[in-house]
């Protein structure tokens, strides 16, 4: 069938590309289960950074997506996750529009659900956005969202790995005083965030990055509830909403997240937005009945691979060498990883 990764994860179909790698749906040959991996591009320093932080978190919670596992092979990592069938906040956004509020405040409580606990556990996120909040296929029923991706998120007061004028995060979502030189990362930076994303959901529109809370003026949206995403989008952070269990407060205030789910969704529904399996796989795994199976899905992702395992019987002596300093990288991660994820979990 298709390529097994590390003996183990053997790779069905692409499920979706974004700046750091691919997301595949695997199959893992030990769980007899499918996954999503994240397939890394390139494994250099930079990568491999938000590799190990990501990988290393392991907060386990209903609305936290955090990685089940990695793995590496010669020059490429990845790392699993539960597949999210109902896409992300920002899928949603793009096929509908602008969602009903009830349903906005009910996504964005969840979020802040997520933050109160990954906050609690001394980790900021730095990267809450539309994109990074998965949702399972709930169709009409009331919506489950999970926050993903801790690619580039930092324990609370932990020594800073980079300086200067390197600033992490995405345009639109990102706090005013994360721009400013010394900046220390800060759970309200993550509610700045938040409040950002409830105002995309509510609007339809990314944010400014001047000015974003004007495009609440006209907007059809309750006051209560714009008051609330003006109080997590100040610009000024002693003036913001400074905890995400405070925010979650002022939401229930607003009387918006009660309601049946039709009356939360409105027209919305959350629809599976991953593709049927392709020839050759059943939900419960390969079908090895089918003669002749090779590997689907001519990706460039799984052509590089495929021609990588043809040319194994001529090695490289340069490739050679890159393959052992990426196993020592790799070696180097997995210490990292444990002592990074262990002073996550105990502080």
């Amino acid at each position: 069938m298709g390529e097994v990764f590390a003996g183990r994860y053997e790779l069905v179909d692409p499920l979706g590309e974004g700046g750091a790698g691919v997301v595949w749906r695997v199959w893992d040959q030990r769980e007899d289960c499918y996954l999503a991996a994240k397939v890394l591009r390139q494994v250099d320093a930079a990568s491999l950074l938000r590799f190990i932080r990501e990988q290393a978190v392991r907060i386990e919670h209903p609305h936290v997506l955090a990685p089940l596992g990695w793995a590496g092979e010669d020059d490429r990592v990845l790392f699993t996750m539960p597949i999210m069938r109902g896409g992300s906040v920002a899928t949603l956004v793009g096929d509908f529009g602008p969602l009903p509020p009830r349903l906005t405040a009910m996504l964005l409580d969840q979020l802040l659900v997520a933050l109160d606990r990954i906050h609690g556990q001394g980790v900021i996120h730095r990267d809450v956005k539309p994109a990074n909040l998965l949702l399972d296929a709930t169709g009409r029923e009331l919506p489950h969202l999970r926050l993903s991706d801790f690619g580039v998120a930092a324990a609370i007061d932990e020594p800073r790995l980079t300086h200067g004028p390197v600033t992490l995060g995405t345009q639109g979502y990102l706090a005013p005083e994360c721009h400013q030189p010394g900046w220390e990362p800060d759970p309200r930076a993550d509610l700045y965030a938040a409040g950002m994303s409830a105002l995309e959901m509510v609007t339809g529109q990314r944010p400014a990055v001047t000015r974003p809370l004007e495009a609440l003026e006209g907007a059809d949206v309750p006051e209560d509830l714009a008051q609330v995403i003006r109080w997590l989008g100040e610009f000024d952070p002693d003036r913001r909403t400074a905890t995400a269990a405070l925010a979650r407060e002022q939401l229930a205030a607003t009387g918006l997240l009660a309601g049946a789910a039709a009356e939360v969704l409105g027209e919305i529904e959350v629809f599976d937005q991953v593709p049927e399996l392709p020839e050759g796989w059943m939900p419960d795994g390969p079908s090895h009945a089918l003669p002749g199976a090779t590997a689907r899905h001519a990706h460039p992702a799984a052509q590089a691979s495929t021609s990588h395992e043809t040319t194994r019987a001529q090695p490289s002596p340069v490739k050679d060498r890159r393959g052992l300093g990426v196993a020592l990288l790799l070696l180097l991660a997995g210490a990292v990883a444990l002592l990074l994820a262990a002073y996550l979990t105990w502080g």
